[in-house]
């Protein structure tokens, strides 16, 4: 029998790879909802190859537009909040939540509510409401897949093993652009730079966050909540090649570790059809011709982010969404050209030590500091720069 699954955020990177291996298998897949935020033309042209039942837009003045372009077709059309919501909590058995940022969480929310399998590749739903979230999961039955590369490759170590087999786990990032940069490269550092990702091809603003490894830490966050690990039993480690994602270190002193090219149609492809596995084009790992596999510690004090975010994590409440929010805005002012690269840890550190919020006690509050901070963020950096 097919599994039938429904897209949050199809026209996005992750849901282009989904698409991709749900095309190469479609005796294996049903797709029964889609959603986008802006790009209805998209929208429309992946429901109609998929032959999707409904179709969700989350811009409303593009309802119409919508409509028009799936004339003819037996999709549905819907937009706006509440529709992404019933997309996420409908008939699909799987969703992929590829929302990106805060605009995900209700949808998150939705499935995770509905019982669903929810295969996670949106950050921000385990960083800003990663309490509210597990708890749900675990009073509804849902299941939470990881899809980032690291947090999936952990999940495949961790297959079988007992809570109370587990040492630590190990996080790998490959450093990003700027790994062997020197203090002041960094300060003078371009957003033509940064964006510019050794090994994997990703949005900017994900890519910025590997130039300073913030990404690192907010995988941090997200590794807490998904293995139930205390900030002290979650170690990062540098390794440039990115082609150990994750390790898994366990009580007897073994240490399991998940290896693959740096394509996300892997992790992708172990959620889709987990707990089996399924054959995907990506390219096959040779090790002879890699030959060599380098690991370092992290430097922080030219990536201060990953102090940061430890920070957040333990301090808990409300810090990890001022972390996030107060990055976003950052980063958007770096490739906006009005702040510096190191300004970047520097607003983050300000928004931490002026937060005074409590911890949300739901997916509004989150979503109420997020905003709050973001103002905050923005008008202290635009006096700033007057």
């Amino acid at each position: 029998m097919s599994r039938k699954i429904a897209i949050l955020g199809a026209t996005g990177s992750i849901g282009k790879s989904t698409l991709d291996l749900v095309e190469c298998s479609p005796e294996r897949f049903e797709v029964v909802a889609l959603t986008a935020a802006t790009n209805a033309e998209a929208l429309a042209d992946i429901a109609r190859r998929t032959n999707a039942k409904l179709a969700v837009i989350a811009d409303e003045t593009r309802l119409s537009d919508l409509q028009e372009l799936l004339v003819g077709s037996n999709c549905r059309a819907m937009a706006g909040e509440a529709a992404l919501a019933e997309a996420a909590a409908g008939e699909a058995e799987l969703v992929i939540a590829a929302i990106v940022g805060c605009a995900g969480l209700r949808p998150v929310m939705a499935a995770v509510e509905a019982g669903k399998t929810v295969a996670l590749a949106n950050k921000e739903a385990l960083v800003t409401a990663g309490a509210l979230m597990t708890d749900a999961a675990t009073a509804r039955g849902a299941t939470l897949l990881p899809v980032d590369s690291e947090h999936n490759a952990i999940f495949q170590c961790l297959a079988g093993s007992r809570a109370d087999d587990i040492s630590k786990i190990i996080l790998t990032a490959s450093g990003g652009p700027f790994r062997t940069a020197s203090a002041e490269t960094l300060a003078a550092a371009t957003p033509e730079q940064a964006v510019a990702h050794p090994n994997w091809s990703m949005g900017a603003k994900i890519s910025v966050d590997s130039a300073t490894l913030m990404n690192k830490g907010l995988e941090l966050i997200e590794a807490h909540y998904l293995f139930g690990l205390p900030s002290a039993r979650i170690d990062i480690l540098i390794h440039p090649q990115s082609v150990i994602h994750s390790m898994v270190e366990f009580v007897d002193g073994s240490v399991l570790a998940q290896l693959g090219s740096p394509d996300m149609r892997i992790p992708i492809a172990y959620a889709l059809a987990w707990p089996e596995r399924m054959e995907t084009p990506a390219q096959r790992l040779d090790l002879a011709a890699i030959a060599r596999l380098d690991f370092e510690a992290p430097d922080m004090t030219r990536f201060p982010t990953l102090r940061l975010a430890r920070e957040a994590l333990e301090a808990g409440g409300a810090a990890p969404i001022v972390l996030n929010a107060a990055n976003e805005v950052a980063v958007a002012s770096f490739l906006a050209g009005a702040i510096r690269f190191t300004d970047i840890a520097r607003a983050v550190e300000e928004a931490l030590e002026d937060s005074r919020f409590a911890a949300p006690r739901s997916i509004a509050e989150v979503l109420d500091i997020d905003r709050a901070t973001r103002q905050r963020v923005d008008s202290t950096m635009k006096a700033n720069c007057h």
